[in-house]
Order: structure tokens, then sequence, then C-alpha cells
């Protein structure tokens, strides 16, 4: 038998044992980076400070309709009646204001 076919016509040998290192370091390499993930997520909270609105109100419009809203947010300049949301100003003037719990 020639080197030849000592050699290199043998089949080749399958590694598992560095099949399974690869696949089990992977796993943990991916571990790691879920659970650090994880933990940077729980140690960061921001939170928004807590605005005092005041008691609930309804604005009887003069058309019919209500508008349930607090009695910080409505603002009265001049004659006339405004409600100051966080995005938004709607015109309450010729409303009554009726001091009542709402859902």
């Amino acid at each position: 038998m020639t080197r030849l076919e000592l050699y290199h016509e043998r089949p080749k040998q399958f590694h598992l044992k560095g099949l399974i290192f690869f696949i089990l370091s992977c796993a943990i390499l991916v571990g790691g980076f879920m659970w650090l993930n994880q933990y940077s997520q729980s140690k960061i909270r921001i939170e928004a400070p807590k605005q005092d609105v005041g008691r609930k109100v309804v604005v009887h419009l003069p058309n019919g309709k209500d508008v349930n809203t607090y009695e910080n947010l409505i603002v009265q300049k001049g004659e006339k009646l405004f409600y100051k949301g966080e995005r938004n100003t709607l015109d309450l003037t010729g409303g009554t204001i009726d001091y009542k719990e709402w859902k």
C-alpha cells in the first residue's frame, strides 16, 4: 500500500467534539447577550414627574356635547375658556363647568 492510498483515500473523520463545543459556545454567547440586555433594561428607569391635574370636571357645551377633563387643564383667558391638553387646545367658550366624577 502506497502513502497515497494509506493517507488520502480514507474517509474524512467527523469531529463530534468540535461541533458540540461550537454549539455550546454559541448558546452561551447568545444567553450572555440576552442576560446583559435584560439586566441593562431593568436598570434604566425614566419616569416623568407627576402632574397635579386637579378634580374631575365635565364641561357642558352649548351644542349639547360634554367634555370630560380635569380642573387644572382648563384655562380662562379674558372671557374665553380653553382646554389646554398636552398636544391640543380646545375652545370651550360658552360651556358650563360641572364638578362631578366621570369614568
